[in-house]
């Protein structure tokens, strides 16, 4: 069977996943980009960028994915759902190149973009919007894209094979957090952490097989 992984998801030290005050013009509320700083600066980002650790782990992200799911908050800021044109953050021709299933109380109809990305809009459970993109994956792998809310909630329904989240050594205080009611999620995953120059900690849980 396909696994299902998230690559890439950035915290902070004190666990946020996104900051407070999300809107059009702050997608991560007030933690602005010091999240992603470091993702920003590879090549995987920026042509120019760097091609160390970062980017050799950052780049992991693109190999074998044939479905992303993603939360309504990673799909557009607070409101969208009333914006009958809003197509995402992306631009006509999003990164993902799959069907991409968007979690939302709200659905409409789905939305084909270029670059072989189709936005589809689901109202479901977590481990049926799974089902759903197990199919269209076609033997790949899924990828679970965040935010935190969604994340935390595959999370919790034991859903996830792979998990890759970068610790930034940053305090936010506020927004949205990753770990609550997730306690001892650490037994069932085996724990890699790899600190870069960046000021990073790459943290990798692979779930153990039963």
């Amino acid at each position: 069977m396909s696994r299902v992984r998230v690559h890439n998801f950035s915290i902070s030290l004190d666990g946020f996943g996104t900051g407070e005050g999300l809107s059009l013009e702050a997608p991560f509320g007030h933690a602005g980009d010091r999240l992603h700083e470091w993702l920003i600066a590879t090549r995987f980002w920026d042509a120019a960028g760097t091609t160390g650790v970062d980017y050799a782990i950052a780049q992991r992200h693109e190999h074998g994915i044939g479905a992303e799911i993603m939360g309504a908050a990673k799909f557009g800021p607070p409101g969208w759902q009333d914006d009958p044109e809003w197509r995402g953050w992306w631009g006509p021709n999003p990164p993902f190149h799959t069907p991409t299933y968007v979690l939302t109380h709200r659905p409409r109809p789905p939305l084909e973009m270029e670059g072989g990305t189709t936005f589809h809009f689901l109202d479901v459970a977590p481990v049926d919007a799974l089902a759903v993109a197990r199919e269209a994956a076609d033997g790949q792998d899924v990828r679970i894209g965040g935010g935190p809310t969604m994340l935390r909630e595959f999370l919790a329904a034991g859903l996830v094979d792979h998990l890759h989240v970068v610790q930034v050594p940053i305090l936010l205080g506020r927004g949205v957090r990753l770990w609550d009611g997730l306690e001892a999620l650490e037994e069932q995953y085996d724990v890699e952490a790899v600190s870069t120059p960046s000021g990073v900690t790459h943290l990798t849980f692979t779930r153990r097989r039963a």
